[in-house]
């Protein structure tokens, strides 16, 4: 068993966010992927969002951290998300975004309404707000074992 690091994005247009989801899943999360042993978290999440989208976006001020850790059919995980700011040049109010990724989809969703969408880790419903708006609190948030996917 492993933690596993992943870089994520928080993008913002208006207030919106970028929400990214596997087709057919009950839940939502912020867009980004696995940090590579040796690889900058903050280079892996430019790579992630050009292999995700398309698109070559700055990645800017460091949020915070969350753990997260569940329980599914496929057995224990157990994460560390790095939460980054990042700036989608040119976009200034949600548009549709597309998915070079055929299994991944992207929604925007209201920065007062994440849970609505079922956002996991659900601690960042209540974290993102407050750091997008005054910048990083504590900079820690944990979903503990006890969470499952809803």
């Amino acid at each position: 068993m492993t933690i596993e690091i992943i870089a994520r994005a928080a993008i913002t247009a208006g207030r919106h966010i970028l929400l990214a989801r596997k087709k057919g899943a009950p839940h939502t999360f912020l867009p980004g992927g696995h940090v590579e042993f040796g690889e900058a978290a903050s280079s892996a999440l430019a790579r992630e969002l050009q292999e995700e989208l398309g698109i070559a976006m700055e990645v800017g001020r460091f949020l915070g951290a969350v753990e997260h850790a569940w329980t599914d059919p496929l057995g224990p995980s157990h994460e560390l998300n790095l939460v980054f700011e990042v700036t989608w040049p040119g976009l200034d109010r949600p548009a549709p975004v597309g998915s070079v990724e055929p299994h991944l989809e992207f929604v925007w969703q209201p920065t007062d309404q994440l849970a609505a969408r079922n956002l996991q880790p659900r601690v960042l419903c209540e974290l993102l707000p407050r750091w997008l708006a005054a910048g990083p609190d504590s900079g820690w948030g944990s979903s503990g074992w006890g969470s499952t996917l809803r």
